[in-house]
């Protein structure tokens, strides 16, 4: 039976219903329309073909091994390189000269790395690792601005076959810290900092208050931290014996470097996802399924073709910009586009700008920074010739019908298929998502699974749930491009994506988390999240990550946390917090713990509003019932409170915040 962790009544009835126009039938060139029967039908084979695409120095034994579900291994005994997928062969093939990367940072200096380029600057940065004693297996945190060097430090790693760990800029020095050690991480790779609308965010401050035993024991495994000069602002923060420049660090290294041979089920990259525990997860990535995962779903879905400039306006620091900035985009020969900074720096039509600037002819951004735009208004766009753009895509969150249909009209033009797709860090690759020339778009909905995902909606006892039905989604069938695990936890993996449906094990059936619902065309409609997991901007923060980091600070008791609604960014996180005895309620205390939130984990997390509670509302164990807070800070009426201990704390908290909105 699966626990009841989220509300999907409760989702589907906030769902708010839009008439999409007639047909939206994408206007691409497409492969065989039999392919999602073809896939069904033989999924392993369906694989298998994709698979042939791929450059291996030792072809697979078998497609895929299943006996120890839900530990999946695929294209068992094949070999191959990631790094060397991604470059080498583009030079080989007639690419040398064509542009891998277009990057423009923030402040307006730019550059084109051609596939040549990259090859070169990878094989360097590679024997710099390796002379710093980086070896096949080493885990290497990464803690970068969205500058080329990033995808070069991760493409480098993968060609000595050390896993790498990316961690968002945005991250604080403890969350930082946190990922390292978790990790084992031998070498930090980090910046002086980086730009964000017009200011310096301290990346070497960071990583330094991170290593330093300020917070506890440190990180004791680093041993070197390499250091990229991008603002001139830490030229007196560098540490003897241990950091090292960048420049430095490439000065005199061999242009060529022989890739790891490595096996298909080798670690490629670690990820760490928040969950519904304090601790982060460091979702496991592994070598061949990955990259053909995210190689088949970008030509696939984005219809690549060799002219075309792609923009995926994600970090790299979360999985979006590993698949569909680095290596779903590389792996396929393509030019993909990176910008460091901010969409509204140094005015708020900069993403017009850039797609003017470079003729993007695909597009692909979150629906977060789509209700942005659509609040700025269509002037910014309309200052801008993006005649390019030929399709477009949303990712990382459910998109409204609205806002799918704004961006269609007023940045596509009315012209551009929109695509929008489902996937998480777990999947590594998208799950749910068009196939242009096939599929007839709705907008709001991600519409079919990818050819060869069997994806299902259950209800709470488990069963589908038919057209025109709402429940949990889940995935019923193993897939390439899946986690292998959470590092160093294999119960956790477990517990957390395989034990909903204890009944229905057939191998095992990967619990999503999100909520969906059937349309009576079979379409697939993505509700949100069902767990105690708060989606703001498309970043996924761990209700209790924010709770431990108030309860941190000397002034806080308890602390509970829910996801309420934004227009802007799909959620907010809501704290409700109740102060120690002698602390008194005042705008300064709400400053101070938004502050201690955003620097214990980051801004991204830093809470929208803070109520202040004598009590919490428990059930009779003592379990805080956030149910009840959500129906709070949503001004509904209140749920079931029979089961509480105490119904009149929930009633105060009605009486004291219900009716501000």
């Amino acid at each position: 039976m699966v626990q009841n962790t989220g509300s999907i009544d409760a989702l589907l009835q906030e769902e708010r219903s839009f008439p999409p126009p007639a047909d939206f039938t994408a206007k691409a060139n497409m492969a065989d329309p039999d392919i999602y029967a073809k896939a069904a039908a033989d999924p392993e084979a369906f694989w298998a073909g994709l698979a042939e695409g791929l450059d291996w120095y030792q072809k697979w034994d078998t497609v895929l091994d299943w006996s120890d579900a839900p530990f999946a291994k695929w294209f068992i005994g094949g070999k191959l390189n990631v790094s060397y997928n991604c470059i080498d062969r583009h030079v080989k093939n007639g690419r040398r000269n064509k542009a891998a990367i277009v990057w423009e940072g923030e402040p307006g200096d730019w550059k084109v790395y051609t596939y040549g380029d990259l090859l070169r600057e990878v094989c360097q940065f590679a024997n710099g690792l390796k002379s710093l004693g980086i070896k096949k297996g080493d885990r290497v945190t990464i803690y970068l601005p969205m500058t080329p060097e990033l995808p070069i430090a991760m493409l480098a790693c993968a060609r000595i076959g050390a896993p790498h760990s990316v961690v968002f800029g945005g991250f604080s020095a403890e969350s930082l810290r946190d990922r390292i050690n978790d990790s084992e991480s031998k070498l930090l790779i980090t910046a002086d900092g980086g730009w964000r609308r017009g200011g310096v965010i301290p990346l070497k401050q960071n990583a330094d208050d991170s290593i330093s035993n300020e917070y506890g024991d440190g990180a004791p495994s680093v041993e070197k931290v390499v250091v990229l000069r991008r603002t001139g602002t830490a030229d007196d923060k560098m540490v003897d014996g241990r950091d090292i420049w960048w420049h430095d660090l490439m000065e005199g290294q061999p242009m060529t470097c022989e890739p790891e041979p490595m096996d298909s089920e080798d670690m490629l990259f670690l990820l760490y996802t928040s969950g519904t525990t304090g601790k982060p997860k460091g979702i496991v990535h592994t070598s061949a399924g990955y990259l053909l995962g995210t190689m088949a779903t970008t030509k696939w879905v984005f219809d690549i073709k060799e002219d075309d400039i792609y923009w995926c306006t994600a970090d790299i620091g979360w999985v979006t910009g590993h698949s569909y900035i680095v290596y779903g985009p590389l792996a396929n020969g393509a030019t993909t586009v990176m910008y460091e900074g901010s969409p509204d720096y140094p005015d708020r039509d900069r993403f017009w700008a850039i797609v003017a600037k470079y003729a993007v002819t695909i597009l692909y951004t979150a629906p977060t920074a789509i209700r942005t735009f659509m609040r700025w208004g269509e002037g910014y766009p309309q200052k801008h010739d993006m005649s390019s753009l030929r399709l477009m895509g949303t990712v990382g969150e459910p998109i409204n019908p609205e806002a799918w249909v704004w961006y269609w009209q007023h940045i596509g033009g009315g012209r551009c298929p929109v695509v929008d797709t489902w996937w998480q860090t777990e999947t590594g690759a998208m799950m749910i998502a068009p196939l242009p020339g096939l599929t007839t778009l709705k907008p709001g909905s991600a519409t079919k699974p990818f050819p060869g995902i069997q994806a299902e909606i259950l209800n709470a006892d488990g069963n589908p749930v038919g057209l025109g039905g709402g429940g949990y989604l889940v995935v019923k069938r193993p897939w390439p491009s899946m986690l292998r695990g959470v590092y160093g936890d294999p119960e956790r993996f477990i517990d957390t994506y395989w034990s909903r449906y204890t009944d229905l094990q057939e191998g095992g059936i990967y619990f999503t988390a999100d909520g969906a619902r059937l349309d009576e065309d079979g379409y697939f409609w993505l509700l949100g999240r069902v767990d105690d997991v708060i989606n703001v901007s498309g970043h996924r923060i761990g209700t209790m990550e924010v709770e431990s980091a108030l309860v941190d600070n000397q002034k806080v008791a308890e602390a509970a946390c829910i996801g309420k609604d934004h227009e802007v960014k799909g959620q907010a996180v809501v704290a409700f917090v109740t102060l120690k005895d002698g602390v008194d309620i005042s705008d300064d205390v709400v400053v101070e713990l938004k502050a201690h939130v955003a620097g214990k984990i980051g801004a991204m997390a830093r809470p929208d509003d803070i109520h202040f509670a004598a009590e919490l509302p428990k059930t009779r164990s003592g379990k805080i019932m956030r149910r009840l807070l959500r129906d709070v800070a949503e001004g509904r009426a209140l749920g079931d409170t029979t089961t509480l201990a105490d119904p009149a704390v929930v009633d105060s908290l009605k009486a004291q915040y219900g009716d501000e909105e």
